[in-house]
């Protein structure tokens, strides 16, 4: 699932590929995945129009064309988002295909289409389909993000998850952090003392500098995330049998030695 670190690098994809391209033609291959605007609509609005710098909040990307007009992506379970040539073959799930000045073309890939692209008509409209979120994961301030801990009574691993109080943190991202801080992904968030929410703190933006660099959660064997999907993963700091279990639906691997 696209988390955080994926999302900027589609963001860095579509600035590279798109900022200041006029948009020549829109070919929606399956209307799927639009979200509240009509193919029609959105060909007429988009096409002629040039890309603005893009930017993102948390898992969203959202792009500027004009006229107070901005193009709006959330890309669910499965979506990514590739900057291709204009001969390079269309993939079974290719939804949308933005064709640029230049010989580029931007192509929204997504197999599951629970999310997908809107198109919101001003800045009023893009606040509203931000408003549920909270700051984003990678600059929100230490002092608010344990200010938030401590407002919620949830488990700290369904809390992190949690879109409206830190945007961005999805299940091995969550996992990864809370490894790095040595706290029980079952610990309740609000109990947390002040100085561990403060190495959570630590842990999250340590995480997400390290993964923002590589577009993706790194699955590097020294980390947690690196051993998982092993047969029978342990903890690469104590070498610990690793567990699993459900929190907020998605399965979750911590080390219970190390995260007590």
């Amino acid at each position: 699932m696209p988390e955080l670190p994926d999302v900027e690098g589609f963001r860095k994809t579509l600035r590279d590929c798109g900022t200041g391209r006029r948009i020549a033609k829109v070919e929606i291959r399956d209307s799927g995945v639009l979200r509240a605007v009509t193919p029609q609509r959105l060909r007429r609005e988009l096409e002629g129009r040039r890309l603005g710098v893009p930017r993102r909040h948390g898992k969203w990307l959202l792009s500027p064309v004009g006229a107070g007009l901005t193009l709006v992506w959330h890309f669910g379970m499965t979506g990514e988002l590739l900057c291709t040539s204009l001969d390079d073959p269309f993939e079974r799930h290719d939804r949308v295909a933005l064709t640029l000045s230049g010989g580029r073309q931007l192509r929204y890939r997504d197999q599951r289409k629970l999310q997908g692209i809107r198109l919101a008509d001003s800045d009023a409209a893009v606040e509203r389909i931000l408003a549920d979120l909270g700051p984003d994961a990678l600059i929100v301030q230490r002092d608010e993000f344990v200010a938030r801990m401590a407002a919620h009574r949830g488990a700290v691993k369904s809390v992190l998850m949690d879109q409206a109080v830190v945007a961005g943190l999805g299940n091995l991202l969550s996992d990864e952090i809370l490894w790095r801080a040595r706290l029980s992904p079952s610990r309740p968030a609000r109990d947390l003392s002040d100085a561990e929410a403060r190495t959570l703190h630590t842990a999250m933006r340590r995480v997400l500098t390290s993964s923002v660099r590589a577009a993706r959660v790194p699955p590097r064997r020294t980390w947690l995330t690196g051993h998982r999907d092993d047969d029978e993963p342990a903890c690469p700091r104590c070498g610990g049998r690793l567990r699993s279990r459900r929190f907020s639906g998605r399965r979750s691997v911590w080390c219970p030695d190390c995260q007590r």
